[in-house]
């Protein structure tokens, strides 16, 4: 009896040491994977669906549906590296793609060359908030 009655709270430290570091990072309140690509010299100067215009040399991006000022992290599937985007335009619109990155973000992420990649695109609730400014 004393055997399971310590492996019982050995496991429910465990479980409750695991909640507690997986809290720490924050829940995603938005996550999705796809196929990025990027845009950049034809678009640059012109204005994006936030009014704003388009600077292929900032951190920005397109997507269809998370809100226009909200910040989004992008990670790239193939190498890892990852980055923190502001969504500012609309698209893509080509199918298959989730995501359009400013040439710069493109850059960052190591997808200049092939034009596209895989992608994760995340959010938590408080990178999202930041389009309600």
């Amino acid at each position: 009896m004393r055997r399971l009655t310590a492996f019982i709270l050995t496991s429910f430290a465990l479980v409750l040491a695991a909640g507690q570091a997986h809290a720490g990072r924050g829940r995603a309140a938005f996550a999705q994977v796809g196929v990025a690509s990027w845009y950049g010299p034809g678009f640059h100067g012109r204005r994006t669906a936030s009014g704003e215009p388009f600077d292929q040399d900032d951190l920005t991006a397109a997507h269809r549906d998370l809100p226009l000022g909200s910040e989004v992290t992008v990670t790239n599937l193939e190498n890892g590296r990852s980055i923190v985007v502001q969504i500012n335009d609309r698209g893509p619109y080509v199918k298959g793609r989730v995501i359009d990155l400013s040439k710069a973000a493109a850059r960052r992420l190591g997808i200049i060359e092939e034009g596209v990649a895989k992608v994760r695109i995340e959010a938590t609730p408080q990178q999202l908030a930041l389009a309600e400014r």
